[in-house]
């Protein structure tokens, strides 16, 4: 088994003590957050999900151009004022903004998205391949015969 990460047992408790004891409190608030995704691929379509918790569908874009899908959206801070005591805030807000390539020929209009208990779920429709097909050439006397031919779509 290949390791794809060299082992740090204490090395991201260590880094994240450091950060929170010399950060700049403007930076706190400036925290980037990016949301996981899945994507995987099915036999005719492919199937992205995105845990957006937090979120609505309302606060979410999608959107299909040029061979990219783009989901953006943002998760707003809530402010909380406490006049006694501490209190720690870790959920990081902010807009995100996550692209995918995708294959060529995909029809914008047939992605669908829905949005559910904060996971979005996007299909996309794998674009459809040009198949051979059979064409009847009739010339003479070989009028009933059948040659082979591979349809190809428009180049340019």
């Amino acid at each position: 088994m290949t390791l794809l990460m060299k082992p740090e047992p204490f090395g991201g408790d260590l880094h994240r003590l450091f950060d929170t004891l010399f950060e700049d409190r403007s930076s706190a608030t400036r925290q980037r957050w990016m949301p996981a995704m899945d994507l995987v691929e099915a036999e005719d379509h492919f199937v992205l999900k995105a845990d957006l918790p937090g979120l609505s569908e309302d606060d979410v874009a999608i959107e299909l151009q040029d061979g990219t899908l783009k989901i953006s959206g943002e998760r707003k801070a809530e402010h909380e004022e406490r006049h006694e005591g501490y209190y720690r805030v870790e959920r990081a807000t902010g807009s995100f903004a996550r692209s995918l390539s995708l294959p060529e020929g995909i029809e914008a209009e047939s992605v669908k998205a829905s949005f559910d208990n904060g996971v979005l779920t996007v299909r996309i429709p794998k674009p459809v391949q040009a198949k051979p097909r059979r064409v009847k050439i009739g010339v003479g006397e070989s009028a009933g015969k059948t040659i082979e031919a591979e349809a190809k779509g428009d180049e340019g």
